[in-house]
């Protein structure tokens, strides 16, 4: 029906379902819902629930109770416990006692009606005492004392059946242990020649001319050969003996191994696999990542072009100018040398007070600032390369500096360069209470910060800011000892690379905001990714790990293509290359495509391997790093030459 309800004639009334007949003596007025056995969901939408007995509509309550009425209700009504809701009237319907009774007795597993006994006598209604006259006095059937015949033809059937040999009778189960042939599979009616999966028993290899009494002379071993299979393992053996010669069949000896190699047979028959597994026929190239074509890459660093040859020692830093005209290169017999990028001619050297462990020329294009570090000294160097308004601009800021009224107490010296110093391009002298171990620029040119690896104290990260001359140490705490910094290309975000982990900071919050686990034993170098989402690192346990810093605390790409440790990262300030070196005297440059859209993951792609240092007291490539526009790529060695790939 369209509509639910009861589709009536007037004169008839349905029997009311048992469910819906209400107690005596609960209400006044008789409530009995007519609609019979239905879903009550039914009614939903209508204000009515149903039908009483004169046909007329039971009406819902106005108001349904909430949870919070109940809660009152449960708390203030001393009758809650004894009201059940009557789904069919949408009525509360308080419990007599005599039905609170029923309802316990039936819970118990009694009976409902109190007065029934159930330990009542019983009664016997047929005596033991024998009547004279019978129950029935109707005589017994003919039947009761003839052999049926229908009894007859069955039993005959079965006695034929018997004799024809179609019904068999049972077998006595044998408890004897049955033994059958495990490689039986050339009788197929036998127990495993039915089975789809046999595999049938290994087949010795037939004896060759090598197992012959007399073999021919070619067979027998010189003494080289014999020495060689004497130093062999014994599964490494093309032959489980060596041949040998005799003159004729009876000279020969009894086989001292045959008890062995009988047993190794039994335990090759028994140990052979019963089921055959199924191999999967994949095709090896379809395993392999379909990866794009390395000349589709192009343009990348595939050449030595130049070598800058001059240091005496191992070259450990080396950092371009934001032109790309200059080099800096810091070396371990303690001079920093000045380059011209394209002719290879070392424009200038600086000796300063100790082997140089790391040089970074400023990135800001309008400063022309080198930062130098050596032992516990930062140096900050004017070079006086390149544009002269640009020099002469550098060093007025340097000189417009004003100090503060008042002194604040700093953990590094600040010192102005002056005389013969000042001529040799030196400007400013920060002197660092421990020895420094790397320097690195902010992307604006004013922030610097230096590294002083120390597990004991908090004090291994400093922030310098030139143009203030003001020193802070961004940490309270020692998280571990730190590898090395960098500042992020573009947000306030400052990234700690302690032994294995990468820790993210964000500078204006002054909190942590990630930490990378880089599943490294030991952390070497980093370096971030132009656009900033993206991070490399490299580690002496030869892995270079890929971080999606949206996607992951975990690295995105393990790459395993050094033989040696890492010693340094690099990537291109504008084309989507990024390069390691390691000690293995290679400089491996890799294809590292960043998507704009977020769903499609970073393309990962070695394209080349650079060789040409020679590898020095087991280092080999100590530092890389990218001209500014130019797709090349310029390294460092321990054999104190730095080489441009281009």
């Amino acid at each position: 029906p369209s509509r639910p309800g009861p589709v009536l004639h007037p004169p008839y009334r349905p029997r009311p379902h048992p469910a819906n007949i209400q107690p005596e003596g609960l209400f006044m007025r008789d409530i009995r819902n007519t609609v019979g056995n239905i879903p009550m969901e039914w009614y939903q939408d209508y204000p009515h629930i149903g039908y009483n007995l004169d046909g007329k509509k039971i009406f819902k309550p106005i108001r349904n109770k909430d949870e919070l009425d109940e809660f009152l209700d449960k708390m203030e009504n001393p009758d809650y416990w004894r009201t059940v809701h009557d789904k069919t009237t949408a009525s509360d319907i308080r419990l007599s006692d005599e039905q609170v009774d029923l309802v316990h007795r039936l819970q118990k597993g009694q009976f409902g009606d109190v007065n029934f006994n159930e330990y009542e006598p019983s009664v016997d209604f047929f005596t033991n005492e024998v009547m004279i006259h019978p129950v029935t006095n109707r005589p017994q059937d003919k039947r009761s004392f003839i052999p049926s015949l229908i009894e007859k033809e069955k039993v005959s059937k079965l006695v034929h059946a018997i004799k024809m040999g179609w019904i068999k009778p049972r077998k006595p189960k044998e408890t004897t242990p049955q033994y059958y042939d495990l490689w039986a599979k050339e009788d197929p009616n036998a127990i495993l020649g039915r089975h789809k999966m046999h595999v049938p028993a290994p087949k010795m290899r037939l004896p060759g001319h090598e197992e012959s009494y007399n073999p021919p002379p070619e067979y027998l071993l010189t003494e080289e050969e014999r020495m060689a299979w004497e130093q062999q393992d014994a599964e490494d053996r093309k032959l489980p003996f060596l041949p040998q010669k005799h003159s004729c069949l009876r000279a020969v000896p009894a086989f001292s191994r045959f008890i062995h190699e009988r047993f190794e047979r039994c335990l090759d028959l028994y140990l052979c696999p019963r089921q055959r597994k199924m191999r999967v026929n994949v095709n090896p190239e379809d395993l392999i990542p379909k990866l794009p074509k390395p000349k589709d890459l192009q343009p990348f660093p595939t050449t030595m072009s130049l070598v800058y040859i001059g240091h005496t020692s191992l070259v450990r830093s080396i950092s371009a100018s934001p032109t790309g005209q200059w080099l800096v290169s810091g070396s371990d017999d303690c001079t920093v040398r000045f380059w011209e990028v394209n002719t290879g001619r070392c424009m200038k050297t600086l000796e300063v007070g100790g082997a140089v462990k790391s040089v970074a020329w400023n990135p800001n294009p309008a400063v022309c600032l080198v930062a130098v570090c050596f032992e516990r000294t930062v140096l900050l160097l004017n070079p006086a390369l390149g544009d002269r308004l640009v020099v002469s601009s550098t060093d007025q800021l340097i000189t417009s500096y004003e100090p503060p009224e008042e002194d604040k107490e700093q953990a590094v010296t600040w010192a102005l360069s002056e005389g013969p110093e000042h001529d040799n391009g030196h400007r400013l002298t920060l002197t660092h209470p421990k020895a420094v171990k790397q320097v690195v620029w902010h992307g604006k040119g004013d922030y610097l910060a230096s590294v002083m690896p120390d597990n004991s104290s908090n004090l291994q990260v400093l922030i310098h800011q030139v143009s203030k001359r003001r020193t802070q140490n961004p940490f309270r705490k020692n998280k571990g000892l730190v590898q090395c910094v960098s500042f992020h290309p573009l947000r306030p975000y400052f990234f700690v690379a302690t032994q294995r982990y990468v820790r993210v900071y964000n500078l204006i919050k002054q909190e942590l905001t990630k930490k990378l686990m880089t599943n490294c034993k030991w952390i070497s170098s980093m370096a971030i990714h132009p656009g900033g989402d993206n991070l490399i690192c490299g580690s002496y346990d030869c892995r270079l790990a890929w971080f999606d810093l949206d996607l992951s605390t975990k690295p995105y790409k393990m790459l395993r293509h050094h033989k040696k440790a890492l010693r340094g990262v690099a990537y291109h300030k504008h084309y989507p290359l990024f390069a390691s070196g390691a000690d293995d005297g290679s400089v491996i440059v890799c294809h590292g495509m960043v998507y704009n859209d977020l769903l499609q993951n970073p393309l990962i792609v070695p394209v080349k391997v650079l060789k040409g240092h020679q590898i020095t007291h087991d280092l080999g490539v100590l530092d890389v790093t990218f001209h500014p526009t130019q797709p090349w790529v310029f390294s460092s060695g321990a054999d104190a030459t730095i080489r441009l790939f281009t």
